[in-house]
């Protein structure tokens, strides 16, 4: 593996560990850029797919690649901007046509978990008038999943972060584009 090849990877990695994700394609949209882009060959593209009805009624399948080639703040949301680059394929497996253009989409951080409770209970002896209970070492946690359709879930994690300090679209678009820039001088 190359070294470029290695920092990409990391960088890809950095980016999942961050939790950005797209949250849909998009429609092309001018952004305001805060850095020069980097050249797409060093940064890794995530992978997109979707379904659409083609000519006959059938189900078609889009698969694709987007690549982000630069980060912005655009009315306090955090936007990527970047070449979605595809295949349309109807229900026969023809290829129905091909995509490769500039998009904008709203990105979102992406929260899997939380943590709502680590209790650690020490070992326990009772004796209640003869009745006698030994309790070995407890540890408890409890942990809410953020995702579509988990109320609780998103509930909780929602209530545990609120005291959390976010950074605004701006700061997240700089180290973003800081990022890119890094990855372009490879």
């Amino acid at each position: 593996m190359t070294h470029r090849q290695r920092i990409s990877m990391i960088v890809g990695m950095l980016l999942v560990a961050l939790g950005l994700a797209t949250t849909g394609a998009g429609a092309a949209v001018a952004a305001p850029h805060t850095q020069a882009p980097a050249p797409a060959a060093a940064v890794p593209g995530v992978p997109v797919t979707g379904g659409f009805t083609d000519a006959n009624g059938g189900d078609g399948v889009f698969a694709g690649t987007f690549t982000p080639t630069s980060f912005a703040d655009q009315n306090g949301s955090l936007v990527a901007t970047g070449t979605l680059t595809g295949t349309l394929t109807d229900a026969a497996g023809g290829t129905v046509g091909t995509v490769d253009q500039t998009v904008t989409t709203p990105a979102a951080i992406a929260q899997a978990t939380c943590r709502i409770l680590d209790l650690t209970l020490g070992p326990l002896h009772l004796d209640l008038l003869g009745l006698v209970v030994d309790l070995n070492q407890v540890h408890l946690v409890i942990n809410a999943v953020s995702a579509p359709g988990n109320l609780l879930g998103n509930l909780l994690c929602a209530i545990a972060g609120l005291l959390d300090p976010i950074p605004s679209a701006a700061a997240l678009a700089a180290i973003l584009n800081l990022l890119l820039a890094l990855l372009g001088q490879l």
